[in-house]
This record gives C-alpha cells, sequence and structure tokens, in this order.
C-alpha cells in the first residue's frame, strides 16, 4: 500500500446534517497541542506541515474545540489552512474549561457558551461554524437551558449544524426537541463498546457519529493477536486494521484519528485503502468483544 497516492475519499462519503458532504476519515486536530492538551507543540513547524497536508490526502473533516490548547488548536488550524479550501469542514466544541494539563471541568452556562462560541469564530477566522458541539452537558445547569442555548446559536446564524458529546440515547432525544442533533462524539474502538446503543440509535436516525479515541486496540494489538494476525494478511498496521473496522461498523461512522507528524497522518489515511471482508470483521468484532468482557 503506498501512502502518497492515498486518498480520505475512499473511505465514502457522509452527509452532516443532511447537506454538508465530508469523506468520512476526518483528522482530530487535539494532538497538535502540547502534553496535556496544554499549549504549543513540541514541533510548531511539522504540526503546521501535517495540518497543510490534510487537503492533499482528502481530508475535508477537521474536528477541534476551544478546549484544545486552549485556543491553540483552533489558532494553527487557521495558521495552516486559512483561507480554507471550499471542502473543508471544521467542527469546534466548547463548554469544557481549562486551568492546567489534563484538566477538564464543564461549564455549560448559556451566557459562557455563547461567548466561547464568538471566540471560536475570530479564532478561526470564519463567519459560520460549519459544525459546532457541546462538549459536555454540564451536570450543574439544566439541560435544557444548554439544549435552548444552542438552538439561538443556529438561529442566529452563529453556526450551522449542532453535535453532541458524551452522551445518551436519553441525552440525544432531549436535545433534539430544541434542535436537529447533525452528530453524536462518543468514546467508541474496537474494545471500548459501551456506546453501542448510542451508534445503532444514531445509524437508524442518520445521525453521524464520531467515535473518539478510534485507534485503540489494547491488548488485541500485541504480536501474534488476532488484529496482528488479520494486519498482516492486509499488509497493514494494526492500528490501521482497528481503523477500518470502525469505518465498516456503520455508515454514519466518522473516525478522526489525529496526529501532530506527517508520517503517522499519511499512515492513518491510508486505512481508506482497506476494506475488511465480512469474515475478518465478524472475527475482529467477537475479538473486540471479548477483550471487553475481560476487562469488565
Amino acid at each position: 500500500m503506498t501512502h502518497s497516492s492515498s486518498d480520505a475519499s475512499r473511505s465514502g462519503t457522509l452527509r452532516i446534517g443532511g447537506d454538508l458532504a465530508v469523506h468520512r476519515l476526518g483528522f482530530g486536530a487535539m494532538r497538535i497541542t502540547g502534553p496535556g492538551i496544554w499549549g504549543p507543540p513540541a514541533d510548531h513547524d511539522e504540526a503546521i506541515r501535517t495540518l497543510k497536508h490534510l487537503p492533499d490526502l482528502g481530508v475535508n473533516f477537521i474536528d477541534t474545540a476551544d478546549s484544545y490548547g486552549p485556543d491553540v488548536s483552533e489558532w494553527l488550524i487557521k495558521e495552516a489552512l486559512h483561507p480554507y479550501p471550499k471542502d473543508l469542514m471544521i467542527a469546534t466544541k466548547a463548554g469544557l474549561t481549562r486551568s492546567g494539563p489534563d484538566i477538564w471541568k464543564p461549564v455549560g452556562r448559556p451566557e459562557y457558551l455563547l461567548q466561547q462560541v464568538h471566540k471560536s469564530l475570530r479564532n478561526l477566522g470564519v463567519e459560520q461554524i460549519d459544525l459546532w458541539q457541546l462538549h459536555r452537558i454540564d451536570p450543574r445547569v439544566p439541560a435544557n437551558e444548554q439544549f435552548d442555548a444552542v438552538r439561538s446559536f443556529i438561529d442566529q446564524g452563529l453556526i450551522r449544524h449542532a453535535g453532541l458529546s458524551e452522551v445518551s440515547v436519553e441525552d440525544i432525544k432531549a436535545a433534539s426537541k430544541f434542535f436537529d442533533v447533525a452528530t453524536v462524539q462518543n468514546r467508541y474502538n474496537l474494545v471500548d463498546r459501551s456506546s453501542e446503543d448510542v451508534l445503532n440509535y444514531c445509524t437508524a436516525q442518520n445521525i453521524g457519529f464520531i467515535p473518539w479515541f478510534p485507534l485503540a486496540a489494547g491488548d488485541l494489538a500485541r504480536p501474534g493477536s488476532i488484529l496482528d494476525t488479520v494486519a498482516g494478511k492486509y499488509g497493514a498496521h494494526p492500528s490501521q486494521i482497528a481503523l477500518a473496522w470502525v469505518l465498516k461498523r456503520s455508515p454514519v461512522m466518522l473516525p478522526i484519528p489525529g496526529t501532530s507528524k506527517v508520517a503517522h497522518l499519511e499512515q492513518n489515511v491510508a486505512t481508506a485503502d482497506i476494506t475488511l471482508s465480512e469474515e475478518d470483521f465478524a472475527v475482529l468484532d467477537a475479538e473486540g468483544r471479548k477483550a471487553l468482557q475481560a476487562a469488565s
């Protein structure tokens, strides 16, 4: 598999909110910041090169958040790619505050969220955010007040589509009374299937599902494992097979593997060239469930 000719368009297309078409292999811009998702990246120039390379590889969906850095991820995206290619869709989030490395605290007060939407518009240099996601539902603020605020951002034209992150099916149904939920971003991978019911609901409702931490495979990636064996069969890395499995799992799946290095980006995008057989998909599925049961 040659990396140079890889193209994310081979992963298929998903229409977010029914109208914004993106290739199903996106890019998560969390890792272009410093350790603990805090401050600038260790290698600024390499992070910029990685971002600039996205359009070359057919990646036209970038997922970021105001809290990555904080602000650093959004600044770098603007520095590398503004003015943006016409078909590039940038999604961001708000609702988690930062007071230091690896510290994340939900704040969902409507006036705070509005302030952050305006800040992301400035950081990214756009007049409207294509997809804005509530990073967490703040348990200390009535959920309906947060959903009502999101509705107002759409009404004001500040954001085009809205999504949710780390939610249950009940949360999605509750939010849907206020706005059309375009995407849901929950942790999901071969060995973390706690959001299976949410994924099934999103698939049925045609809501984009953005799995974060999509490459995780835990012990399944060790040499001699089934994942390792399947990877050998396709001439691929185990992480590529874990990602290919996620892509095949549902047509609404939009994985966003992230990195701050060009070589790793090319390796991730090369996954679009891999189509798992039904048999290999089923074997990995069963193995992932077994690993899940063993862990619980």
